[in-house]
């Protein structure tokens, strides 16, 4: 009789450890034929395994996957599954070989999942691929096979993958297949976008006919160039990079309430239009004078930085995570997206760890509007191409200058300059930058001390 209270707990144990055993046996299986096998065996295999569940070469991974299915445990079945994808596009990916990628995302459309069967195990395998792929880990797998998909037809949102990614690399639940696959893909986009904004504004101040001119990367039209123009003439005491730096250097010795009166000043300073400052003015005034009050008194740090600059990146994008904000929408919808992009480029400029949050942000607001046509929401693209320029130009590895190239005109200063822009001409350098580790860049936390 003693004995018997034990035992259900023994068993559970017994059957995760059977469990945790049979997704390991899943994963070797995967790792060890993804490194040596051409890509179509290897699809073939993980169609068999986990589509058809019939004899592959391996008899203890089908195995495994059976003591999977037959556990009963759709959340570990639906893990096995993700880890696995990402195994294969976490190397094909380091391999350069793209092509299988989108392969293995075109096999949960295998009309075969839609067949009948009187396989109790078939049956219920098909039940939750069928639930996999209508859920919100498919949509994100989907995401791997987006970069190549540049058609016209292409949803709109595919232009910001980079973002939509970020999500997925910066969820610690998320298997670190997963984490790495985005975060590689990630960068991989945004260098694409910053070599090739480059390559267009080096070739469209010098091509001698539109045919040689390579494809603008943005939607912005001609008007890509003179909007870095007027980001780039912000130089010497007025550029955003010195004012950040004067910021800092004046405040980090501040007790925090003081800090919030200066980040207030800080973020509206050199602002266009009386009535937009007051309204930021306002805005910031509600949200930072009653932030973190216990912590008025005490003397500034990193933690406290980081957390007031992410409380206000969510004030300028979507504080619930899945509605834009209002301040967001007043200033985007009445014409105001680069000063928006600027106060966000100030906040990252002064605490560079919490870019990763904004970016995390900037994909809620691509997925909230995602679904509407371009034509509808004309103004938040807009606003996420200058988004793109900017933070391109100012908090990437490429350096932007203007150089004159009209002698006879004056010295380049600030503001009148940007009254005659067209005087000068944009120059890029590209930065050696050491790329940091999965580790450096999302395991960032918010914890006081």
């Amino acid at each position: 009789m003693s004995g018997h209270p034990s035992e259900p707990s023994k068993q559970v144990s017994r059957s995760g450890r059977n469990l945790h055993q049979a997704q390991e046996t899943v994963y070797r299986f995967l790792l060890d034929i993804v490194k040596t096998w051409p890509p179509e065996e290897v699809l073939l295999e993980f169609k068999h395994l986990f589509l058809y569940h019939v004899e592959t070469t391996s008899a203890g991974a089908i195995h495994a996957v059976y003591e999977i299915v037959f556990s009963n445990n759709e959340e570990e079945f639906r893990n096995t599954l993700k880890r696995s994808c990402y195994i294969l596009v976490n190397n094909w990916d380091a391999s350069r070989n793209f092509k299988p990628i989108q392969e293995l995302i075109k096999v949960f459309e295998d009309s075969s999942l839609d067949r009948q069967t009187i396989s109790p195990t078939l049956k219920r395998l098909r039940v939750w691929i069928d639930t996999f792929r209508r859920g919100k880990d498919y949509e994100e797998l989907k995401l791997f096979a987006s970069r190549y998909d540049e058609s016209p037809e292409a949803p709109w949102s595919n232009r910001y993958t980079s973002y939509l990614l970020v999500p997925q690399y910066i969820n610690s639940a998320n298997p670190i297949e997963q984490r790495e696959a985005a975060r590689a893909l990630s960068m991989q986009l945004k260098d694409k976008f910053k070599f090739r904004l480059a390559m267009y504004i080096a070739k469209s101040q010098s091509a001698t006919s539109p045919e040689r001119l390579p494809e603008n990367p943005t939607v912005l039209g001609d008007n890509v160039l003179q909007l870095i123009k007027t980001i780039v003439a912000k130089r010497g005491q007025f550029s955003y990079a010195n004012l950040a730096n004067i910021f800092i250097n004046q405040t980090h010795q501040l007790s925090y309430k003081e800090f919030k009166r200066e980040l207030k000043r800080y973020l509206i300073v050199s602002i266009d239009g009386n009535e937009l400052t007051e309204t930021l003015q306002a805005r910031f005034t509600e949200k930072l004078d009653p932030l973190y009050l216990d912590y008025d008194h005490e003397t500034l740090n990193e933690a406290l930085i980081l957390r007031t600059c992410n409380r206000i990146i969510e004030h300028l994008t979507t504080e619930n995570r899945q509605d834009p904000s209002p301040l967001f929408v007043l200033l985007v919808s009445q014409g105001s997206p680069l000063t928006l992009v600027i106060v966000l480029l100030k906040l990252i400029l002064i605490c560079r760890n919490a870019r990763t949050h904004l970016e995390a942000q900037i994909a809620e607001l691509i997925r909230y509007y995602k679904n509407f046509p371009e034509d509808e929401c004309r103004w938040v693209v807009n606003f996420l191409e200058i988004f793109n320029v900017t933070f391109a130009i100012y908090a990437e590895n490429v350096q932007y200058n203007l150089i004159k190239m009209d002698k006879t005109q004056e010295p380049l200063h600030i503001p009148k300059a940007l009254q005659n822009l067209d005087a000068y001409r944009v120059f890029s350098q590209l930065k050696r930058e050491v790329m940091p580790k999965l580790s450096d860049e999302v395991e960032l936390t918010e914890t006081f001390e």
